[in-house]
């Protein structure tokens, strides 16, 4: 596992296909907008679900701070678009079936089995602003990404 990434680092560039299957790459949401990558367990867990729903809950307000929600799972395009359907999100969730840029951010494993649970913040000019990982506190992730955005807009 690689070195979870830290607050100042640049953010690694990936392409990974979303919920309806269209590739999305980082780098083409940066420069005119912040992000919020948040790397979740599974679709359709209890915790995974209540994350999903706070992140929609606050997704035009994090928009207005200037920035684009994006969730990343091991769970496949169609599993994606099943859970973004029944939890009404609005947002891009983005299938990473071979953990592989789970591994280049560093999202470590809980009991080293469980996908972790990490929130970054990646300012426009693709700086990692903010680092949020809480395995047990799922709801937390949101407001979290909203306080860094707040305190940290825009490029450094």
């Amino acid at each position: 596992m690689a070195r979870r990434l830290e607050v100042g680092e640049g953010a690694p560039d990936f392409a990974l296909p979303d919920q309806s299957g269209a590739l999305v790459r980082l780098s083409d949401l940066l420069g005119r907008q912040s992000v919020v990558l948040y790397f979740y367990p599974k679709d359709d867990s209890p915790g995974c679900a209540r994350e999903a729903r706070a992140f929609e809950a606050q997704r035009e307000i994090i928009k207005g701070a200037g920035a684009a929600v994006v969730g990343v799972s091991r769970d496949s395009v169609s599993s994606h678009r099943r859970f973004a359907a029944r939890e009404h999100l609005a947002f891009s969730l983005l299938s990473d079936r071979e953990g592989t840029v789970r591994r280049l951010y560093g999202v470590e494993e809980a009991l080293g089995f469980l996908p972790g649970r990490v929130t970054y913040v990646i300012d426009s000019g693709g700086v990692v602003r903010h680092v949020y990982s809480s395995w047990v506190h799922p709801t937390r992730h949101p407001d979290e990404a909203l306080a860094a955005l707040r305190g940290h807009a825009g490029p450094a």
